[in-house]
């Protein structure tokens, strides 16, 4: 046995030793190699990329040395307590503020999310068909922005409507002038509505109509209106006709047949053409005496006293004289026409004698 061998025999223990020690030694200078090493992360913060270099063993230590603040509400690709190897990529974003205001309340919520719909989703915010979202859901975050979220309610209502009937006339020749008769009776109608009432946030901002239904007709009441003219009852008067009543006129008393209203005078001259000095009854034109009449109403002869004129007498009658109406004779033309025509006279119809005074 060699010499070397036989002195490791003899020192067995030693050689051990000194393996063991050997070892750990190239173990720590491995792991230290390890530690000192270079490696080059990325970074990308907040959408911002940047590659940086570090002997760091963990993401804590990295984030640490390049001075960039996680705080709870923010996102980290890793945990900072993870080692970090050379070629990882790290992300992170920094949340920011935003002002949900939804049913009556505003709540500041932090987020990461890039549009107003991933936040809505995040804080499990239920959206309706007809709700409406300010700004709208595919719009980006940005810092203390403010997201309203309307609550939108469609509302059915039924109204029911009267509809009021119609008043019509129609001219009836068979009725009396004045008269009236009822043809068919008026009858409401009512309509049925349908009304679609939009609420935002609980308050009513609209109303629709939607759908209308009638459910009873309406019937106009018709009414008959008479337009026959009936003839006039004419009382023939004669001497022997019993006198209504006395009176006293100009300081005269005499008695009267017949008293007629609202009569309408009238004036005619001989200086008409036409018009000539004899009258329907023989006798001559006489200003103050004579006037014309329809001998219906005044017989011819008779004496009449007409409030405003005095007593005259009728012995004329002309074609466009009719019922309660008196032409009035004066000599002049010219004063027949400035009399005129005037209106609501009374007239005692006397008789064939004129009244005297006592």
């Amino acid at each position: 046995m060699s010499f070397a061998w036989r002195w490791m025999h003899e020192n067995l223990q030693l050689v051990i030793l000194l393996a063991i020690v050997s070892l750990a030694l190239s173990f720590m200078l491995m792991v230290l190699l390890n530690v000192t090493a270079k490696k080059e992360i990325a970074l990308v913060v907040n959408g911002q990329h940047r590659q940086v270099e570090t002997t760091h063993r963990t993401l804590q230590h990295l984030l640490d040395e390049q001075a960039i603040l996680v705080g709870a509400h923010d996102y980290i690709s890793a945990s900072p307590l993870s080692e970090i190897k050379d070629g990882d990529m790290i992300r992170i974003d920094h949340a920011v503020p935003v002002h949900v205001t939804a049913d009556g309340q505003t709540k500041t919520v932090y987020t990461t999310a890039s549009t107003v719909q991933d936040v809505i989703k995040a804080n499990q915010i239920t959206i309706s068909e007809h709700d409406k979202v300010f700004p709208s859901p595919d719009t980006a975050i940005n810092g203390d922005m403010d997201i309203k979220i309307v609550r939108v309610e469609k509302k059915l209502e039924e109204r029911q409507l009267t509809v009021p009937f119609q008043i019509v006339t129609k001219e009836d020749p068979t009725l009396a002038a004045g008269k009236e008769k009822l043809v068919q009776k008026g009858q409401e109608g009512v309509v049925i509505q349908k009304i679609e009432n939009i609420f935002q946030d609980g308050k009513l901002v609209s109303s629709v109509m939607v759908d209308k239904t009638v459910q009873n007709e309406t019937k106009d009441k018709i009414v008959a209106v008479g337009t026959k003219k009936e003839t006039p009852q004419v009382t023939v008067l004669s001497a022997k006709s019993p006198d209504m009543a006395t009176t006293t006129k100009n300081d005269v008393t005499f008695s009267y047949k017949k008293v007629l209203k609202n009569v309408s005078l009238t004036a005619y001259s001989a200086e008409e053409d036409g018009i000539g000095t004899k009258t329907a009854s023989g006798t001559r034109v006489t200003e103050g005496r004579t006037i014309a009449v329809d001998t219906k109403v005044i017989p011819m002869g008779w004496w009449v006293y007409i409030e405003g004129i005095g007593f005259r007498r009728a012995e004329d009658k002309g074609g466009a004289i009719k019922g309660n109406k008196i032409d009035v004779y004066i000599d002049s033309l010219k004063e027949a026409k400035r009399f005129g025509r005037k209106k609501g006279h009374t007239v005692y119809v006397i008789g064939p004698n004129k009244p005297e005074a006592s």
